[in-house]
């Protein structure tokens, strides 16, 4: 299978949006996760215990799901790289505020969690209008493996979060740790306006070869704005709409599970030290790094070779359904290393699906590819808001294997609505 991005004759400037768009993915996961790794800190200053500490987790993803839909059709309305660029201005100023809480205020629990539900809907706008940004630079033969790519940023930002996180708390504070995330984004958002732009006609270093061969392939009327964007009835009433959600959900309870109380686990469950977990509690990140474009090229490859129900629907259905193995087989691990590699395969598993659903959510919303994308999103955010929570009630009653073994359960509803899927569905 050939990589679509080695076409150095056409040019490659549509491939530089991609990885700029992963960059920021990266920092927006960056500033997501370094709360689950000052967790320990957080909940002794505060003085919370895990219920509260779960709500805030949730506080965050109910703001970033709730908010979904309307950052897509922001995205749609008035464009993706103002946006983006937005959210990126949002969530800077948020991360900043949630160091300078005071401890001692009376009411610094609902202040953080206040902080932390903003922070979400800042964020919220980042994957809709990247998915609104792909359907105006990339053709479809090429979208798997720049979700993939783009996506890829989700474990790159997690996975950097743990090891630096920890040194910034180790040699000064949590709120330090913070402050640097802050600045990150500050750095991050400068090169997206000096670099990016809306559409390839629009960038002015778009060279005509290129522009040519972006619109030659890109689906018909994807970029024209005379196309009415989608009312919300055609979109959330959608029966494949509906299906890819339900899809969704399924796996954004299976990867919060990582994002949120991964960390904790090692650290307080299988007993590693603060500097142990910071290395180990980057494995399923880097995981999914690999994955994401991993499977956004095999999905690629198979969708021409075979047709997209192999290389869509199979694929991610065959992803989620080998997730729940592996977390299966992580929770009957004695050695606490081991079993954190054991999950780490279960997140890299569970990303190979990661494209297919961002390029299908694509194709299929055409002009409204933002909002579309933004309901499933929505849907994948509330499974994370609900793992975030019902996993302490689950470990408490249970023990801790239990939360890991409904996750399981969870994926495999996934992996079952995906061959339910009609991948030549679209939006007229």
């Amino acid at each position: 299978m050939e990589s679509p991005v080695s076409k150095p004759a056409v040019g490659n400037i549509r491939w530089l949006i991609v990885f700029l768009t992963f960059a920021i993915a990266a920092v927006a996961y960056l500033d997501r996760a370094n709360i689950s790794i000052a967790a320990p800190f957080i909940k002794r200053d505060f003085a919370l215990d895990n219920y509260q500490l779960g709500f805030v987790f949730s506080a965050f993803v109910f703001g970033y799901a709730l908010a979904q839909p309307f950052a897509g059709r922001l995205a749609d309305r008035f464009g993706a790289f103002r946006t983006i660029a937005v959210g990126i201005c949002f969530w800077c100023v948020l991360t900043a505020l949630t160091a300078m809480i005071p401890t001692d205020f009376p009411h610094a629990f609902a202040v953080l969690l206040g902080v932390r539900l903003a922070l979400g809907i800042g964020e919220s706008m980042i994957f809709p209008a990247s998915n609104r940004l792909v359907s105006n630079w990339i053709p479809s033969n090429e979208r798997g493996l720049a979700n993939g790519i783009i996506f890829a940023g989700v474990g790159i930002g997690a996975g950097l979060a743990p090891p630096l996180i920890t040194s910034i708390m180790i040699d000064f504070d949590w709120r330090y740790a913070f402050w640097a995330s802050a600045l990150i984004g500050v750095a991050a958002l400068a090169i997206w306006l000096l670099v990016a732009d809306e559409t390839p006609r629009a960038h002015r270093w778009m060279k005509a070869p290129e522009l040519a061969f972006i619109q030659a392939r890109l689906p018909a009327k994807s970029e024209t704005e005379a196309r009415a964007v989608l009312p919300w009835s055609a979109i959330i009433l959608n029966r494949q709409v509906l299906l890819l959600t339900l899809s969704y959900t399924a796996f954004g309870y299976v990867a919060y599970i990582f994002f949120t109380w991964f960390f904790t686990y090692l650290s307080t469950v299988r007993g590693l030290d603060l500097r142990a977990s910071g290395i180990y509690g980057t494995l399923p990140f880097i995981a999914m790094a690999i994955a994401s474009p991993l499977g956004g090229w095999v999905s690629d490859g198979l969708a021409a070779r075979l047709g997209p129900r192999i290389g869509r629907c199979l694929l991610a259905a065959f992803a989620m359904a080998l997730a729940a193995c592996f977390l299966v087989l992580a929770m009957r691990v004695a050695d606490a290393r081991l079993a954190a590699v054991v999950l780490a395969g279960g997140s890299g598993a569970l990303y190979l699906a990661q494209s297919a659903f961002w390029t299908l959510s694509a194709d299929m919303g055409r002009a409204s590819a933002g909002s579309v994308s933004g309901v499933m999103n929505m849907g994948c955010q509330l499974g994370g808001a609900l793992v975030a929570v019902v996993t302490p009630v689950i470990a408490a009653h249970w023990g801790w294997s239990s939360p890991f073994l409904f996750t399981a359960g969870v994926s495999l509803v996934g992996a079952i609505a995906w061959l339910l899927i009609d991948p030549e569905y679209r939006f007229e």
